[in-house]
């Protein structure tokens, strides 16, 4: 077989067969298909897709690709949470642990941030001495222990994802569904658990901004989960507006343990309790998220998973140097604060990244004072920005050049969790 018949073949729209699929996945994982090669099958999956049973078949080439956990010793249900990716998502923090509290074990195999979207391991770094690059052997031992770990992907798990996700990243072929359907549920479905929700935001803050493609990638994924014996389910949530009243890495990890301590914000508990409730109710257990976080039960399972992994909840969070407030320039009622602007502001000021490599602070970011159907005065603090370098500010204030509107009147809630998709 010829790599060139199989770029023809998907730029001429057909199906590619299964001894195709095959036949690509394993050699460009070896190194024996070149990646100008595989650029160019990408480009022609974004223009012609992929129909569902050969997505399906290439899913299953990638998760072939490395191995599957074993978590067939744990004696209690596992379940995991993907999200899509959003402005202030801290969601995955307060979320293990309320689960695992609750009687699930959740291997959570988390990621870095990538522009105006912050990623779950880097936010955990904040946290002194914490280890997120665990063995396999480790992170089990975690979940026996503590029912909840929040760690990087090995790289045994679908590294075909791994060669393609860096080749998608620097050939504009990252925006399409069926590519990005089969590199999120390649990983999940590796990580060996039983059931699995997927968080899919919707909204300016999110990777896809508009619902029907938001949908459609949902779908397509709990497809995926289920053509692969894993329960699956996704909750399409609200990203126009940064979730919670932080953007930025430790200052996300203390809203967290304020969440588990019963003091987080409504939208940010709206979220992860529908996101709890889903996941316990794949993995067949008859809980009550909120009991947990009133009994403190989810806080203690939150400092026993920290401690796991060699870090200190107790250890105070790196603070930044410099701060500047953002104010309101009129009276009134805030009516928007746009997800995407506060996140380039939080990247600006040295949160995120630009390139996979680039270090980012663990102390910068964004605080929002007020959020929308809040009352704020002329030349009140509508944002207060946290950096390491004064310098930074401009451009992040230059990112919130129309991200506030203040009105007259309160603007009618929007729902948080918009809709639910299951097979």
């Amino acid at each position: 077989m010829e790599v060139v018949d199989v770029i023809r073949a998907k730029r001429d729209g057909q199906r590619l067969t299964d001894g195709q699929i095959e036949y690509f996945i394993r050699s460009y994982t070896d190194g024996s298909v070149a990646d100008y090669q595989a650029a160019a099958l990408l480009m022609a999956i974004v223009w012609r897709g992929m129909v569902p049973d050969e997505l399906a078949k290439w899913t299953a080439e990638m998760l072939a690709s490395g191995v599957r956990m074993d978590l067939s010793s744990l004696s209690v249900p596992t379940v995991d949470k993907h999200s899509t990716g959003g402005v202030g998502d801290k969601v995955s923090l307060p979320l293990a642990p309320i689960v695992a509290a609750c009687g699930a074990a959740d291997p959570m195999l988390s990621g870095r941030g990538l522009g105006h979207t912050g990623g779950t391991l880097d936010k955990l770094e904040a946290i002194p001495g914490l280890r997120v690059e665990l063995t396999p052997d480790e992170m089990l031992r975690i979940l026996h222990d503590v029912g909840a770990v929040i760690c990087a992907a090995g790289p045994g798990l679908a590294p075909a994802d791994g060669r393609l996700y860096a080749l998608r990243d620097v050939t504009g072929t990252v925006e399409s569904i069926p590519l990005i359907a089969s590199s999120i549920m390649s990983k999940k479905i590796a990580e060996g658990t039983d059931a699995l929700v997927l968080d899919v935001k919707v909204g300016s803050g999110a990777f896809l901004p508009d619902i029907a493609l938001a949908r459609e990638l949902a779908e397509t994924m709990v497809q995926l989960g289920e053509a692969h014996g894993v329960r699956t389910s996704a909750l399409l949530t609200n990203m126009d507006t940064p979730l919670g009243r932080t953007a930025g890495n430790g200052l996300e990890v203390t809203e967290s343990v304020q969440a588990l301590s019963g003091r987080g914000p409504d939208d940010l508990m709206e979220v992860t309790f529908a996101l709890a409730s889903e996941m316990l109710d794949l993995a067949g257990i008859d809980a009550d998220p909120r009991s947990v976080i009133a009994d403190g039960t989810a806080l203690a399972k939150w400092n026993e998973m920290i401690r796991a992994q060699q870090g200190d909840p107790e250890a105070p969070l790196p603070e930044a140097s410099e701060r500047r407030m953002v104010v309101a320039e009129t009276s009134g009622v805030v009516t928007k604060l746009d997800a995407r602007g506060v996140g380039v502001a939080a990247w600006r000021l040295g949160a995120g990244r630009a390139r996979k490599e680039d270090p980012v602070s663990p102390s910068a970011g964004v605080v929002c004072l007020k959020k929308p159907g809040e009352e704020v005065n002329e030349g009140e603090p509508v944002l207060e920005l946290h950096a390491d370098d004064p310098s930074r500010f401009d451009p992040a204030v230059a990112a919130l050049e129309s991200a506030i509107e203040i009105g007259r009147e309160a603007t009618e809630p929007q729902p948080m969790v918009l809709e639910r998709i299951r097979a």
